[in-house]
């Protein structure tokens, strides 16, 4: 056989073939970071140490277009299911299989450690040990209430406890667990860090004060230059400039500055720790033997966070288990170098992020390289299976799995490259996006598509929507095509976009003209005004699109068509339902009002109970009773007034018992 011929047929045989027979199947470990930027590894561009990181990107393979979904608990149904988010059926993942589901008939010892922040628990998709907090986020000193040990309450330590450490204890104990059983074993990592709330060791923080005095320019253009000096980028691409929702740093009051380099340092400890966490389960494969034949997937949820809620705790330490450092817009920018945009966003800041595969055994191509090619999450149960010969079911108890929307990257790992793939589809609410060949199609919160040439414009600087109306408008019909006959999505997410232009902004970005004793202080004990009677409520939390201020005995919120309304997350009230809450209110947004409530720690709002309600939006006073029909005692709740852009004022707003006895009144 010719040398061509033979290289072609090696590519295009299953990789499982390849390996024979006689061959042990490989342990598969599958790390997800939260919130991590682009650049925030040391082989991405970043600063900060993670030699551990940069020691698998120089022995594996490192993606440098490598795609989430934007959205911590989409990017996790995509990893876990191989579909889009929406086509798998959501956090139930009812149309859907789960990695472990699919591994188990090949005799896989399964295993998850940390953030779950999906319906039900691992242990009922297919995971055979579990140890973790099943909601969004937690606090890495203190925990909360849903963390689980195998299906059962956990109760965290009061002291000595911090998460990102215990996710890799419990994981080697069921590594030890899986050799025990002699199993092959699919072990998922889900670390909170570095997520929000910043709460880094002290060690770990203090390593790097003084660090970033910089400030974001300065280390936005190191990261940006080391990017294309280790190859990550082309020498030519260009960066996008400092967007004007962020000042120079040189024009920061002295105060802001030290307050910013304070929490880049903190950001940089909570990074730093993952690597050195990783650096010991490492070292545990290296002294079991399995390093060789284990491959290592290190991915991230979505892009950098720019979601800075809550005043400055100006003064205190984020090691306080008691204190909630909130993230950055504008280190949000410099972590996600070169591009534009967040977390949340289709833009390539909030949907690129580090990608790294390691697998001495049976990685091919060479050490070191950075493969190009676009590749996604769902991508990554095809490539499993693949690689251990088994196959994702088309039926499955319970549930009824549509197609898998990812392709097997076994032939990159193979030492190949995949020419063609199908579409990458990109929703989170309003935020739209698609991915075809070089052609990426994108449009912020609904507004008018844009249309980029990636080959030539990873940074999307040029938009070519007028240039080339032809490939926007069959991108366009992709997009609308996929989300209505794959994903089954319709109502919102399936309307066109806007034809309006309005400024790329979001409501919950820092205000960096705002004085930094502005807000609210988030944590225990740190709420801005608690009054000695007891009926006097703690302010509620505006909500990610919401901007809450007191004016004498009014609550004013101004808020965004995202995530509009307030959070009352700690009630403290003592009395059972039924109970009534009055208010008047002034609104000149849109859309219906919605009450939820909750009468344990463990349900996250809006999964509690639910109570619509009817406003008019005219700017007139109008008066609202709700009669919350709830036996039980209240624990937390919510009031969206709106679904729209525009002001709301709220006064007199009272919560009452049975017998219609004061409980709680705001402000």
């Amino acid at each position: 056989m010719k040398p061509l011929t033979l290289l072609l047929a090696l590519l295009l045989t299953p990789f499982a073939s390849l390996q024979g027979a006689d061959t042990p199947k490989p342990n598969i470990l599958l790390v997800m970071v939260d919130d991590m930027g682009f650049s925030d590894l040391g082989c991405y561009g970043s600063e900060i140490a993670t030699p551990n990181m940069d020691k698998l990107a120089a022995n594996g393979v490192r993606f440098s277009q490598f795609y989430n979904t934007a959205k911590c608990h989409s990017s996790r149904v995509s990893l876990l299911t191989g579909r889009w988010c929406k086509q798998a059926g959501d956090q139930g993942m009812s149309r859907a299989v789960t990695i472990p589901e699919v591994l188990h008939p090949a005799g896989y010892y399964t295993a998850m450690t940390g953030k779950w922040h999906l319906d039900k628990e691992p242990t009922d998709f297919g995971f055979d040990r579990y140890f973790g907090h099943l909601s969004g986020a937690t606090n890495y000193y203190k925990g909360d209430k849903t963390f689980r040990l195998d299906g059962k309450p956990w109760t965290v330590p009061a002291q000595g406890f911090y998460t990102t450490i215990a996710n890799v204890d419990h994981a080697i104990d069921f590594l030890d667990a899986a050799r025990t059983a002699k199993k092959p074993w699919f072990l998922y990592i889900a670390f909170n860090a570095p997520h929000g709330a910043l709460q880094p060791l002290k060690v770990d923080y203090e390593k790097y004060l003084g660090r970033y005095d910089a400030g974001w320019d300065v280390v936005r253009a190191a990261r940006v230059a080391k990017q294309k000096q280790i190859g990550l980028l082309p020498a030519d691409t260009v960066e996008c400039s400092r967007p004007e929702h962020i000042p120079a740093w040189d024009k920061l009051p002295s105060e802001q500055k030290t307050w910013e380099s304070q929490r880049m340092a903190a950001y940089a400890g909570l990074i730093d720790r993952i690597d050195q966490e990783m650096g010991r389960l490492l070292a545990n494969l290296q002294s079991a033997g399995e390093m060789e034949n284990t491959l290592i997937v290190f991915v991230s949820d979505n892009g950098a966070c720019p979601y800075d809620r809550g005043r400055p705790q100006i003064g205190t330490h984020p090691y306080d288990p008691d204190t909630r450092w909130s993230d950055s817009t504008g280190w949000a920018w410099a972590r996600n170098s070169p591009f534009r945009f967040y977390k949340q966003n289709q833009f390539e800041g909030g949907i690129a992020t580090p990608a790294i595969m390691h697998w001495p055994a049976g990685v091919k191509a060479k050490s070191g390289s950075i493969v190009s090619s676009p590749a996604h999450l769902v991508d990554l149960l095809p490539t499993f299976a693949e690689i251990t010969g088994t196959k994702s079911p088309e039926t499955f108890p319970g549930r009824q799995p549509s197609p898998l929307a990812g392709i097997s990257l076994a032939p990159i790992l193979a030492g190949g490259e995949i020419k063609s793939r199908p579409p990458i589809h990109l929703l989170f609410s309003s935020d739209r996006g698609l991915r075809d060949g070089e052609w990426k199609i994108v449009s912020f919160q609904s507004q008018p598509w844009e249309l980029y040439q990636m080959s030539t414009d990873r940074t999307e600087l040029n938009d070519l929507a007028t240039q080339h109306p032809d490939i926007l408008s069959r991108m366009v019909k992709q997009w609308h095509d996929l989300t209505a006959n794959v994903l089954l999505s319709t109502g919102k997410d399936n309307k066109p976009v806007s034809t309006k232009v309005i400024p790329k902004t979001h409501i919950g970005w820092t205000d960096y003209t705002a004085p930094l004793t502005a807000g609210k202080i988030r944590g225990k004990g740190k709420q801005s005004t608690v009054n000695a009677d007891s009926t006097s409520g703690t302010l509620p939390r505006g909500r990610a699109g919401t901007k809450l201020k007191v004016e004498g005995k009014q609550l004013v919120l101004t808020c965004s068509s995202k995530e509009p309304g307030l959070a009352f997350d700690k009630m403290g009230v003592s009395a059972p339902g039924p109970y009534t809450l009055t208010f008047r209110v002034q609104s000149k947004s849109s859309g219906e009002g919605k009450f939820f409530w909750t009468t344990d720690a463990e349900t996250v709002l809006p999964k509690g109970k639910l109570q619509p309600f009817t406003v008019t939006h005219d700017g007139e006073w109008q008066n609202i009773s709700l009669t919350i029909a709830e036996t039980k005692t209240l624990y937390g709740m919510r009031l969206d007034p709106c679904a729209g852009e525009g002001e709301v004022r709220i006064e007199s707003l009272q919560l009452k018992d049975a017998k219609g006895a004061l409980l709680k009144n705001w402000p």
